[in-house]
C-alpha cells in the first residue's frame, strides 16, 4: 500500500505536496518524493530513503519549484526500500516523471522489450516501465507533428494503459506540458479534490480534507486531465465523462493528534466516542419492539433472506467473523465467511434468498470489491430470481467506491482512521453486526422481544465500560509490554465470539510489533500449539463470556505444566466472580478489541529499547539460574548421544564455567562471554537444544 498526491493550481506546490503526504504517511514509510515543475519547463525531483522527515529536509535544502507536481510515499513490493526505487520514477531523458500505488504485473515482458530497445533502467520497481512507455509515445507522437500539450499527454498515457496489466492508480507530469497533470485508476483508490483554480489528486481522503471538501472519486479504467481550467474527465473507451462531485464528510480532525503521541493512540481513545455516537444514531429511545434498532433499511430489504455470506480481508474478516457468530447463534441466520482474496478463486456454489455483505473500512479494498462484482455477476446470470444478487457494504468512507458499487450501505460512521491498525474502525464494525443480528432476530422471531431489549440496554451502556476501559490501558499496556518485553511468540487463545478476538489481537501485535503470534481456538490448544509452549511464549487468554470463562481454568493448566506465562482477559462482572480465574503471572481485563492494539503498540516500543541493552539481558539470564541445571544436564546428555560421552561431558563441565562468567558480567556490566560464544550458531531443531532453551546459558 502506497499513497500518491499530485497537484496542479498557481500556488507552489511542494508545501501542499508535503502537507498531503505527511497525511497519507501512514500507507508507507519506506520512502517519500516528489517531482514538480515550473511553468518554464523545468523539472525537479527530490526523493528521500526512510520517513517524510527526510525528503523534507531535501525539499528545504534544495528546493522543488513549481505549481504542478507529484508526491509518492512508499510501501516496498517490488524492490527495496532503497533511494533509486523511491518514487517518483522518471524517464530516460528525464522529461516525464511518475508515481503509482499498485501493482503491474506484466512489468517484466514490458522491463525485457523496453531494455531491448536500448532502455536502461535505474530501480528494480515495476512502476518505473510506466515512464518509459509515456516518453516513447510522446516522442513518437512529436516526431508526427503533434504539439507539446496536457491534451497530448492525456492521450499518451490514455495508450499506454492499454499496455499495463493488473491494479494501479498513478499520476504523470510532463516538462513539456508544464500546466498538466495526467492521473488514472485501474481497482486502486484515487480521488480528486475540485479547489478554486487548483486540483487536487490523492489516494485517500486524509490528503484532501485540509484542501477542500468537494471531491470526484474515480471510477475504474477512469483518466483525467487536470489543469488550472478544470478537470477532464474520460473513461476506458475515452469517453468523456459528467458526474457531479460530491461532499467529503468526516474530516474535522484528521489532522490533529490532539494530545497523544501518535494517531493510532488517539484512536484508541476514540472507541468510546464511537460506541456513543452509534448508539444515538441507531439505538434511540422509544423504538418499538419489532424495529429495535434503527438501520437505513426497509421492510423490502430484509423480506425472504434465508442465508448470508460474508466477504472480507484482515481486521474487516475478523468483524465479519464476530458478526457470522451473532447472526447465526442470535438472529438464526446460516452464515459464512470468506476470505475476498480467495473468494474469486474457490466461489461456493450458488445458493437461493441469499445476502452478500462486503465488509471493508475504506471501501477501497480491492480483494473485497473483485469478489463482490464477482460474485453479483455470477447471480445476474442465474435464471431464477431467487439467485438474483443481493448485496449490503459495511463500510467507514461512504464516498468510496463500495457505495457505488453496492447497492445499501451501512456506514459504520467511526470517523476517518488514520492508524493503519484498525482500533476504532473495527469497533464500528462489531457494532454494525450486532445491529444486524438485532434486527434479524426481530423480524424472524429467533429471540424474544425481551432478550433483545436485554441486548438493547447492555448496548447502551457500552460507551460507558470503553471510557473506563481506556482510561486504565495505558498503565496496564505499559506494565505488561516491561514484562514481556523479550517475547518473539505468542499465541492468542478465544472459544466461540471470542477467537475472531484472539485472531485480532495476534494481528495486531504481528503488525505493530514485528512480533510473531497466532491466534487459535482455545478447544485447539492441545492439538499442536500447545508444543511450542514453555516459559518464553506467553499465551494470551480472551474469556469474555460465561460459557468461556467455565473452561479457561482446565486449559491455564495445560499451558502452566509447559512454564507458560498467562495473561487472562476477562470482564468484571458476576461471571469473572462467580468462576475462579485461571492462575496466572499476569493479569490484563480485558484484552479486547478495545486495548489489544494498545497493548501491542506499547510492547514495542519497550522491546526495541530493551533489546539495546545488554546488562538487562545479562541479568535476565543471571536470574534464570535456578533452571540452569537442568537445561544443562538435558544439554549435556544430548551432546552425550551425539559425540560421545567424554566430549559432551567436556562441553558440560565447559558450560558451567561459560555459566559462572555470566554472573561475574552482571556486576562488571561487560558483554557476556556467552554472548560471543553462542553467536551465530545454528542450532538443531529439537526441543532440547532449542535456542529459547539455552538462552540462559
Amino acid at each position: 500500500m502506497c499513497g500518491i498526491v499530485a497537484l496542479v493550481g498557481s500556488q507552489p506546490a511542494a508545501t501542499q505536496l508535503l502537507e498531503g503526504l505527511r497525511q497519507l504517511e501512514y500507507r508507507g514509510y519506506d520512502s517519500a518524493g516528489l517531482a514538480t515543475v515550473t511553468s518554464e519547463g523545468q523539472l525537479t525531483c527530490l526523493r528521500a530513503k526512510g520517513k517524510l522527515v527526510n525528503l523534507s529536509q531535501r525539499v528545504e535544502a534544495l528546493g522543488a519549484p513549481g505549481q504542478c507536481g507529484i508526491g509518492h510515499t512508499r510501501w516496498a513490493t517490488h524492490g527495496k526500500p532503497e533511494e533509486r526505487n523511491a518514487h517518483p520514477h522518471r524517464s530516460v531523458d528525464g522529461g516525464v516523471a511518475v508515481v503509482q500505488n499498485g501493482i503491474i504485473e506484466n512489468h517484466r515482458q514490458l522491463r525485457d522489450g523496453l531494455e531491448a530497445s536500448g532502455v536502461e533502467f535505474q530501480s528494480e520497481t515495476d512502476t518505473e516501465v510506466i515512464p518509459h512507455l509515456v516518453s516513447a509515445e510522446l516522442h513518437r507522437r512529436l516526431q508526427i507533428g503533434e504539439q507539446p500539450s496536457g491534451s497530448t499527454l492525456l492521450q499518451a498515457v490514455q495508450a499506454v494503459l492499454l499496455q499495463l496489466q493488473g491494479a494501479y492508480a498513478l499520476a504523470v507530469i510532463w516538462e513539456k506540458a508544464p500546466g498538466a497533470l495526467v492521473v488514472a485508476r485501474r481497482a486502486a483508490p484515487l480521488l480528486i479534490g475540485l479547489g478554486e483554480g487548483e486540483f487536487l489528486c490523492a489516494s485517500d481522503t486524509p490528503a484532501l480534507a485540509g484542501f477542500t471538501r468537494t471531491i470526484l472519486p474515480m471510477e475504474d479504467d477512469e483518466v483525467a486531465l487536470l489543469s488550472p481550467l478544470g478537470v477532464e474527465l474520460y473513461d476506458g473507451d475515452g469517453v468523456r465523462q459528467q458526474r457531479m462531485p460530491t461532499l467529503l464528510k468526516g474530516t474535522d480532525h484528521v489532522a490533529d493528534k490532539r494530545e497523544f503521541r501518535h494517531f493510532m493512540l488517539k484512536e484508541i481513545h476514540e472507541q468510546p466516542e464511537t460506541a456513543a455516537l452509534w448508539v444515538s444514531r441507531h439505538l434511540p429511545a422509544g423504538l418499538p419492539a419489532s424495529m429495535p434498532v434503527a438501520l437505513p433499511f426497509d421492510e423490502a430489504f430484509y423480506a425472504g433472506i434465508e442465508r448470508i455470506e460474508i466477504l472480507a480481508c484482515g481486521t474487516s474478516r475478523h468483524a465479519a467473523l464476530v458478526g457470522a457468530h451473532l447472526l447465526e447463534q442470535f438472529a438464526g441466520l446460516p452464515t459464512a465467511v470468506h476470505y475476498a482474496s480467495e473468494f474469486r478463486y474457490a466461489p461456493p456454489p450458488l445458493a437461493p434468498n441469499t445476502l452478500t455483505i462486503g465488509v471493508t473500512q475504506s471501501g477501497e479494498t480491492a480483494d473485497t470489491l473483485a469478489a463482490l462484482a464477482m460474485e453479483a455477476q455470477r447471480r445476474s446470470a442465474h435464471p431464477d430470481p431467487a439467485y438474483a444478487p443481493r448485496q449490503l457494504g459495511v463500510t467507514n468512507r461512504p464516498e468510496s467506491s463500495l457505495s457505488r458499487q453496492v447497492p445499501h450501505i451501512l456506514d459504520i460512521g467511526a470517523g476517518i482512521e488514520v492508524g493503519v491498525a484498525a482500533t476504532k474502525t473495527f469497533m464500528g464494525q462489531l457494532l454494525a453486526f450486532y445491529g444486524l443480528a438485532m434486527a434479524f432476530a426481530a423480524r424472524r422471531g429467533s429471540r424474544s422481544a425481551a432478550e433483545i431489549q436485554t441486548l438493547v440496554d447492555e448496548l447502551r451502556t457500552l460507551p460507558q465500560q470503553l471510557q473506563e476501559l481506556v482510561s486504565l490501558h495505558d498503565q496496564r499496556s505499559e506494565a505488561l509490554a516491561h514484562r514481556f518485553a523479550e517475547t518473539q511468540d505468542v499465541i492468542f487463545l478465544g472459544r466461540g465470539i471470542n477467537y475472531p478476538i484472539a485472531l485480532e489481537g495476534a494481528l495486531k501485535l504481528k503488525e505493530i510489533s514485528y512480533i510473531h503470534a497466532e491466534g487459535y481456538p482455545a478447544g485447539e490448544m492441545k492439538h499442536g500449539p500447545i508444543a511450542l509452549l514453555d516459559a518464553h511464549v506467553p499465551v494470551v487468554w480472551i474469556a469474555v463470556a460465561a460459557a468461556a470463562f467455565e473452561k479457561a481454568p482446565s486449559r491455564a493448566q495445560e499451558a502452566r505444566a509447559r512454564d507458560a506465562r498467562l495473561v487472562g482477559g476477562a470482564p468484571e462482572g458476576p461471571h469473572a466472580k462467580a468462576t475462579k480465574r485461571p492462575p496466572s503471572r499476569a493479569t490484563a481485563s480485558p484484552p479486547a478489541a478495545a486495548s489489544s492494539a494498545a497493548i501491542c503498540h506499547a510492547h514495542r516500543d519497550v522491546a526495541r529499547r530493551s533489546l539495546r541493552c545488554f546488562p538487562r539481558r545479562a541479568l535476565l539470564r543471571g536470574l534464570s539460574l535456578s533452571r540452569f541445571p537442568r537445561h544443562a544436564l538435558l544439554r549435556g546428555l544430548t551432546l552425550a548421544r551425539g559425540v560421545g560421552l567424554r566430549a559432551g561431558l567436556c562441553r558440560f563441565r565447559r558450560d558451567i564455567l561459560l555459566l559462572l562468567t555470566c554472573r561475574l558480567s552482571v556486576v562488571s556490566r561487560t558483554r557476556c562471554p556467552c554472548e560471543r560464544r553462542f553467536e551465530g550458531t545454528k542450532f538443531r531443531a529439537n526441543k532440547l537444544e532449542h535456542p529459547k532453551n539455552l538462552r540462559d546459558i
